[in-house]
């Protein structure tokens, strides 16, 4: 189902100015990004060209100008986009995603130093890319209101579309993990929004598979890379039974803390050392809660992330050793 009609925000692809509408309305509602065709509603196309020409404007595309003669912001460059590639078009993948406040993925880098990524309906014409901008365009049947935020500028995908969209486009399937895990850890989405989204579009998504078992694992407490890499790695390549996640434990001291992966049945438990462990109070933190577990009887296993991922073997065999010794016949 591909999205129709013309979003009517006077700085995008509107064919109608509201009216009484001024000029410096216009400038102030499209943050200084407007088509000729929106200018011609209030001056003439002399005016424009005058402006132009003498420096105050500058046209960084065909049917495009600035209202000013300086370097454009890291919005002006998106709107830019946007109004070059079409009226229908919106940010989406990463770039929407970062607007929305996803960190940790090039999100501190000016615009004009990483792709751009924008999604447009199916039979949209190609366009070569404005001021020669590293412009990745991506074209759907689905993209509707559903997809769309409506209040949002620069116009852009909502963030559970952005982050589904993002792990498909990407070259790397770890980094793909990485992206939907970042997105519900930082609170931008839920799993049951990402389901609900992937439930529109899997079907012609890329990755689909390892998209759908990545949601699984973050809907059952897996939110860090290093967990999932440890379920797709470890549990499910040799065969371990399945743990829980993230599960809740109260300490001596009646606060709640949570447990990486669980095996109940055995009391075996596993901690992932990621880079927050190198931090001195955070390492005895995760020892003293080591060492209650222990005095409550478990077993309490710890591996850094890197070695789950290079060494997935060595870790699944310390793991079924302990899970044997505690009873587990499998």
């Amino acid at each position: 189902m591909t999205g129709h009609g013309w979003y009517s925000h006077a700085g995008y692809m509107s064919t109608q100015v509201r009216p009484g509408t001024g000029i410096s309305d216009l400038i102030r509602d499209s943050n200084g990004v407007l088509s000729t065709r929106i200018l011609l509603s209030c001056i003439t196309r002399a005016e424009i060209r005058w402006q132009v020409t003498s420096g105050r404007w500058q046209r960084p595309c065909r049917g495009v100008v600035v209202t000013h003669s300086g370097e454009l912001t890291d919005e002006q460059v998106l709107r830019v986009v946007l109004m070059h590639a079409g009226p229908q078009a919106v940010l989406a993948g990463l770039t929407a995603a970062r607007l929305d406040s996803l960190t940790g993925f090039g999100d501190r880098l000016p615009v004009r130093e990483g792709p751009i990524y924008a999604l447009a309906p199916l039979g949209y014409s190609r366009r070569s890319a404005p001021l020669e901008l590293n412009v990745i365009m991506h074209y759907s049947r689905h993209l509707n209101e559903e997809d769309v935020h409506p209040a949002r500028e620069p116009k852009r995908t909502r963030i559970a579309r952005s982050l589904l969209d993002a792990a498909a486009w990407h070259a790397n399937d770890r980094w793909a993990l990485a992206i939907l895990a970042a997105g519900v850890q930082q609170r931008l989405t839920r799993a049951d929004d990402l389901y609900e989204v992937l439930g529109r579009v899997s079907h012609t998504l890329p990755r689909r598979e390892l998209i759908i078992e990545a949601l699984a694992d973050i809907a059952g407490g897996a939110q860090a890379l290093s967990e999932l890499d440890f379920t797709r790695k470890v549990v499910r390549q040799f065969r371990l039974p399945e743990p829980s996640r993230q599960a809740g434990r109260k300490d001596e001291h009646g606060r709640q803390r949570w447990i990486d992966v669980v095996w109940e049945d055995w009391k075996v438990i596993v901690e992932i050392d990621g880079g927050q462990h190198r931090e001195a109070l955070q390492y005895w933190d995760d020892m003293d809660r080591a060492n209650d577990l222990t005095i409550d009887g478990c077993q309490v296993l710890r591996f850094p992330g890197w070695l789950v991922r290079r060494e997935p073997e060595y870790v699944a065999r310390k793991i079924l050793r302990a899970l044997r010794k505690a009873g587990y016949a499998g």
